[in-house]
């Protein structure tokens, strides 16, 4: 087993209680799926452009661990488990596969290039992730009102457009989790939208080993009468 990747969970189960409530009871389960997606994207990063980086920590660390970082934060946003989450512009399933292996909620991973969606197909099997689905389309024709929560990390900056693309397939009460680096960036994002949302709050969260801030922007619609 990787080390980095077991001391980056522990740190995680460590220092939030909901996160260690998630993650302990199938911790060896969600490490042994995690290390056979990171085996399948170093096979075929080079291939297919899935991310950027030079070396497997860096993978961990910068992907992995970043997309599970706010796992507790994500949990706790609705006032019930939520039932659909999705992906926007998954790429190579970050933050979805991640995510959904830790939780039991119902995926959907929405990615518009082929090759991309084609490893997403290929890799979900493989880890046979039974809450996972995935849509290889472009967000504007996804169906409306889905989704309880959707996540996205590095899909696209906030700005109008893509907003009002998001929210239109969350469900009346859904809110948007967009993964975000430096607060200050994050506020200049959000000051261009915030008047189409009823609510929007920047949360810090932490990735082990990683010294850089990063921040979950969790952004409402408002609801127009």
């Amino acid at each position: 087993m990787c080390s980095i990747l077991i001391d980056g969970i522990d740190t995680l189960c460590d220092s939030d209680e909901t996160v260690k409530a998630i993650i302990e009871p199938r911790k060896n389960e969600i490490i042994s799926l995690l290390e056979k997606y990171i085996k399948e994207i170093e096979t075929f990063n080079e291939a297919y452009g899935l991310v950027k980086v030079s070396n497997r920590d860096e993978l961990i660390i910068k992907h992995i661990l970043d997309s599970l970082a706010p796992l507790g934060i994500i949990s706790r946003l609705l006032p019930r488990s939520p039932l659909q989450i999705a992906d926007a512009g998954s790429g190579a399933g970050l933050p979805g596969i991640p995510l959904a292996i830790a939780l039991p909620n119902q995926f959907t991973l929405i990615e518009r290039m082929g090759r991309r969606a084609g490893f997403l197909f290929s890799t979900t099997a493989l880890l046979r992730l039974p809450n996972v689905s995935i849509e290889e389309k472009e967000l504007e024709r996804i169906e409306s009102n889905q989704f309880d929560i959707v996540t996205f990390r590095a899909f696209s900056p906030l700005e109008p457009k893509i907003l009002k693309t998001l929210f239109r397939v969350c469900k009346e009460t859904g809110i948007i989790a967009a993964y975000k680096g430096k607060r200050e960036k994050a506020e200049q994002e959000i000051l261009s939208v915030e008047k189409y949302c009823s609510r929007s709050e920047i949360i810090p969260y932490s990735v082990p080993f990683l010294d850089e801030q990063r921040h979950l922007a969790v952004l409402k619609a408002k609801t127009i009468n």
